[in-house]
């Protein structure tokens, strides 16, 4: 097997077959050597694929970031924090049915690439609708048709790399998976900021989503797993799989729902929103060191828990930074720290997930469920937040998120069927 970090190009088509198998249930499964897997499609394919899911987050995160927490100022600047927290929760509970139902149905279909590009459309008029809302309900509705429309393309990509990727080297493309997501991170908070207006920010972020969308609708040839006759059944390990995910998440959740809030409250920065948009590319950069070697370095030694409990233990450590260093240095350093824990996390948890799903036939509905731990902490974190804020402030909010952070970090090792 080549060891080596690979270029965007890289061919896959020589990595070696996996052969059928069954998991630990008897059922047909995901697990390391069980099921084929199709020979990587190579430069032009991934180069899409990263794309769509650039363009995907960047409306997620253009208005995350930035213009939800601005509109909530504009709108009732006393209730800001409240407003926003109610937007983000009810999207999020949105999303919560909104990715596996669309996963469920793409496995249904011979190919993905209608869900990329329909969801992207639906997801740039949600936005549209949110460019124009000057009330707390209709910024409710509008985010809640954004992570409706987007979970669509998010399913369907995040279902391609198993049908398409072998185990081995899930980790490599689980690396461009999650850099592809920090592009887009980077990307909605760089055009929410340079927009100038909350108008323009959404305007510029959803005509990203659709123009970024366009390439892997071209180019993609993926084929949809055939239904089979055996019916999958959740393991323990899946089980575990979702708990780490989520506990990581919500970590994460409660560190950065009230960023914002928290540089302009609490440490004091005279421009909070160019902050938050310097943290965000701080982490990019941090993250960059690891999202690529990480998911290479679990390849190569064959090993993903070690990795996503390492991972964790960094992200909780930047909570941490956050609670008992409340300057704008300390802030600097969190997002360094943030970014070295999240890089390696995003590939390496993505490449253990691929490993415990119960039946290829349902990869799509199965990943939407374990992306359920991506969207409700959003939904809990606003509803743990608050009251934490109020009644003790930032650094009490932060302590919290760290131990939620390091409690799933260690729970990764209950997983026994993926070393």
């Amino acid at each position: 097997m080549d060891n080596s970090v690979p270029r965007l190009g890289e061919d896959f088509s020589h990595a070696p077959r996996e052969t059928p198998g069954r998991n630990q249930e008897g059922i047909t499964g995901e697990g390391p050597q069980k099921r084929p897997a199709r020979s990587h499609p190579g430069s032009r394919w991934i180069a899409a694929f990263s794309l769509a899911t650039a363009a995907t987050f960047i409306g997620w995160y253009g208005p995350l970031q930035i213009l939800l927490a601005k509109q909530a100022d504009l709108v009732d600047p006393t209730r800001k924090e409240h407003i926003l927290a109610l937007v983000a929760g009810i999207g999020a509970a949105c999303s919560l049915v909104a990715n596996p139902l669309w996963g469920a149905l793409s496995d249904r279909t011979r190919r993905r690439v209608p869900w990329v590009l329909g969801g992207a459309v639906g997801g740039a008029g949600g936005l549209l609708l949110l460019a124009t809302a000057t009330s707390t309900t209709t910024m409710v509705l509008g985010w809640a048709a954004v992570q409706i429309a987007l979970n669509a393309p998010f399913a369907a990509l995040s279902a391609v790399i198993p049908d398409q990727v072998p185990t081995e080297r899930r980790g490599t493309v689980g690396g461009w998976f999650g850099l592809a997501q920090t592009v887009g991170i980077m990307g909605g908070t760089g055009l929410a900021l340079t927009g100038g207006t909350v108008l323009s920010g959404y305007i510029a972020c959803a005509v990203a989503v659709v123009l970024g969308s366009i390439p892997f609708a071209v180019v993609a040839t993926d084929d949809v797993p055939r239904r089979q006759a055996v019916r999958s059944r959740v393991t323990p390990d899946f089980r575990w799989a979702w708990v780490t995910r989520f506990l990581i998440n919500l970590g994460n959740g409660l560190a950065l729902l009230y960023l914002l809030f928290y540089l302009k409250d609490e440490v004091g920065v005279a421009d909070p929103e160019a902050g938050v948009f310097v943290l965000t590319a701080v982490y990019a950069v941090a993250l960059l060191t690891t999202v690529l070697t990480g998911g290479v370095l679990s390849d190569r030694v064959g090993k993903r828990r070690v990795f996503v409990c390492a991972a964790g233990v960094i992200m909780a450590v930047a909570a941490g930074l956050l609670a008992v260093w409340p300057t704008w240095p300390g802030a600097v350093t969190a997002a360094v720290v943030l970014g070295i824990g999240f890089g390696a996390y995003t590939s390496v948890d993505f490449a253990l997930v691929t490993e415990v799903l119960p039946a290829a036939a349902d990869r799509g509905k199965d990943l939407g469920v374990i992306n359920v731990a991506n969207a409700l902490p959003q939904v809990l974190a606003p509803v743990v937040a608050a009251p934490i804020v109020a009644g003790s402030g930032y650094p009490a909010l932060y302590f919290v998120a760290a131990a939620v952070g390091l409690a799933g970090a260690v729970l990764v090792f209950r997983i026994k069927t993926v070393h």
